[in-house]
């Protein structure tokens, strides 16, 4: 008798226990959802149906809706590149390096197998103000962005293939308004063969702070 109550009350905590699943699948299905109809625009119920999971596994997971919200970003970072590697990390020329990032973004916010645009560069541009700290944190990537931008052009200036009197942050910040657009016109449908054409008027504008190496003694 003792044996059988041991069994039923197994057998209840088995059937009781949220299901077993892989975080990372669950979550680029949350990352979706987010990117697809932003913060405030995916309810629990919206997250949960994509997710396949119960509410009660959600918050078990993840705390709660801001806290997966700031996981699926952090996935969304770590997507692979349709061009493996980081051109603004790597022993380029700046105009090439740009060129090659933009040329990559555009073929990510256009790409068929997820949602269009970027998932951070316009996103929680206005939200309820409960939602304030969610904003807040999206707005720190964009300055962590507008910063790596900054960077690598002063490199580009210490290496001398950027002219000295070139405003850094001024550049960086067109750069970032260049992102920001490419987004918002993949939202609405462009093409990516459209995006590059975007960006060959950044080339341009890039090429216009290059070092001419011909006159350079």
């Amino acid at each position: 008798m003792e044996n059988s109550e041991k069994t039923k009350n197994s057998a209840q905590r088995k059937r009781g226990r949220p299901p077993a699943f892989d975080r990372e699948t669950v979550l680029a299905a949350a990352r979706d959802t987010f990117w697809e109809h932003g913060y405030d625009g995916s309810s629990i119920a919206d997250l949960t149906a994509a997710m396949g999971i119960t509410p009660q596994s959600l918050y078990a997971a993840f705390t709660s809706k801001a806290d997966l919200y700031r996981e699926a970003l952090d996935q969304y970072r770590r997507m692979p590149r349709p061009d493996p590697g980081n051109p603004l990390q790597e022993r380029v020329d700046t105009v090439t390096a740009f060129e090659r990032f933009l040329r990559n973004s555009a073929m990510i916010f256009t790409a068929p197998e997820h949602p269009k645009g970027c998932m951070i560069s316009t996103a929680v541009l206005n939200c309820a103000e409960e939602n304030e700290p969610i904003a807040h944190h999206v707005s720190s990537m964009r300055l962590q962005t507008l910063d790596i931008f900054t960077a690598r052009i002063k490199r580009g200036i210490e290496e001398g293939d950027i002219r000295a009197d070139t405003n850094a942050r001024s550049l960086a910040r067109f750069l970032g308004a260049i992102v920001q657009g490419m987004s918002v016109q993949a939202r609405d449908g462009a093409s990516a063969e459209e995006l590059f054409d975007m960006i060959a008027h950044a080339r341009s504008e890039l090429l216009r702070h290059q070092v001419d190496r011909a006159h350079v003694s």
